[in-house]
């Protein structure tokens, strides 16, 4: 051992050494690589990164959701979010890419489904790694409606619905809005890295999931009323530190570029900016309202911040992004609290945070954006525009998604029976649990309280 501790000075010298020898050679035979294959090629690694960290946010997410829920669903959740990705990724190969990036109408693409015929470049990338950035957010959308759904959705049907949501709905937004030739985009509508093209329309597929599913059998409405908490604080905190390290590839992997340093680092600073201020907000308008500092609630407002700011990571300053992160803080809290007046089971809180943030941000962009914002001169145009998209895109992806469900319901089964969700999705589904040992501590304890009462108790509780 000490003889390979005494060695690794050298053994790192000589990794410098062939490091330097490699250099040198390459930059003696640069001249066999063009400007535009090496820009080409840094684009392509700087793309593929972020989109790793996009990939990541399903761990974020599934972390996050099973730390929200009960210990008896905490398998299911997570198969769930794992089976989300690849369901999502046969739905969005076949036709979803295709739909959303081809040529074709003001609607939808026409060309390019099951990858084939794909021209040898695109925005400046080889197909494949454009594509499988694409396909990172598109994942994303799916995972979304998870959460909203949880604890009572039949299994098969998150199998279903996750299709069709890569195959068709998610695609059909997307090329509205991101492609050159979506009627949205050609009226001048914003959405950097998709406030609502993943986050809105994540949401409302869930919005209308949960509609259709009615309430957990347990829930009850009402801020006097016990509430469902989740089992794993601790977890979702992780999920929530994965999400926001995630957001780092999300938001600066959207300019498809590396050669844009400024950008890269405005966007990167405004995302960290609005996550920070909307924890903040989210926290402190807990204790205002329950003397306790909530850290759940500060999790979902610094969710909220980074939804409302993906949208306007581009166009607004680091202080704007402070301000939407606040704003976001706010709707993130009292969003929560609107879906239990209106009596709408969203055990995560994903429709505050990723529904009406999502919205706002688009908003957003036609408030602060630097170069054609309302508060920067440049009137209401721009801010008509992202209204008419948040508008349309909510008018077709909810009447959508409802149909799908109600169709879902009637041919499959969308909801569990009554006997399964007392007993939870995961021994049923799954056939194990995520904590083995759990009913036996719990029950052992049970034993235990009742010994130490029968010892305590003498005469009369033998009686």
């Amino acid at each position: 051992m000490r003889k390979i501790v005494r060695r690794l000075p050298i053994m790192f010298l000589a990794l410098v050494l062939i490091s330097l020898f490699a250099s040198t050679a390459l930059a003696d035979g640069s001249s066999t690589l063009s400007n535009n294959d090496l820009a080409k090629s840094i684009n392509t690694m700087w793309v593929l990164i972020a989109a790793f960290l996009v990939f990541f946010m399903q761990a974020g997410f599934g972390f996050l959701e099973a730390g929200f829920v009960r210990a008896k669903n905490v398998v299911n959740i997570m198969a769930e979010n794992f089976l989300d990705t690849t369901m999502t990724t046969v739905g969005f190969w076949a036709f979803g890419f295709g739909i959303m990036f081809g040529s074709g109408t003001a609607l939808f693409g026409k060309e390019w489904f099951f990858l084939r015929n794909m021209p040898p470049e695109l925005n400046g990338l080889p197909p494949l790694a454009f594509f499988f950035f694409e396909f990172a957010f598109s994942a994303t959308a799916s995972t979304i409606a998870s959460g909203l759904m949880a604890e009572r959705t039949d299994f098969r049907a998150d199998l279903v619905y996750s299709f069709v949501v890569g195959l068709l709905i998610y695609p059909l937004v997307g090329h509205w809005i991101w492609s050159s030739d979506g009627w949205l985009a050609v009226l001048g509508m914003r959405d950097f890295a998709g406030s609502t093209v993943v986050h809105l329309v994540g949401a409302l597929v869930g919005l209308a999931g949960t509609l259709v599913l009615g309430k957990r059998r347990d829930k009850e409405f009402g801020t006097d009323v016990k509430q469902i908490r989740g089992h794993n604080i601790p977890l979702a905190a992780l999920g929530t530190f994965i999400l926001w390290l995630s957001w780092f590839g999300f938001n600066p992997g959207s300019t498809l570029s590396a050669t844009n340093a400024n950008a890269i680092a405005l966007i990167v600073v405004n995302t960290d900016f609005a996550a920070t201020t909307g924890a903040i907000m989210a926290i402190f308008l807990a204790y205002l309202h329950t003397r306790k500092w909530d850290v759940s609630m500060a999790f979902n407002g610094a969710l909220g911040g980074l939804v409302a700011i993906t949208a306007p990571c581009a166009f607004v300053t680091p202080t704007m992004a402070l301000l939407i992160g606040v704003i976001a803080g706010l709707i993130a809290y009292y969003g929560v609290e609107l879906l239990e007046q209106l009596r709408i089971d969203d055990p995560v809180g994903a429709f505050a945070v990723h529904g009406l943030n999502g919205a706002f941000g688009t908003l957003a962009v036609g408030l602060w954006a630097t170069d054609a914002g309302l508060f920067y001169g440049g009137g209401f145009h721009l801010l008509g525009v992202q209204t008419l998209g948040v508008l349309a895109v909510t008018a077709f992806v909810f009447p959508v998604s409802l149909l799908l469900f109600v169709g879902i319901k009637h041919l499959f089964r969308l909801r569990v029976t009554p006997e399964v969700e007392d007993e939870g999705l995961d021994l049923f589904y799954h056939g194990i649990e995520s904590y083995p040992e759990f009913s036996g501590i719990e029950l052992q304890g049970i034993y235990l309280k009742g010994i130490q009462e029968v010892s305590h108790g003498g005469t009369h509780t033998s009686q």
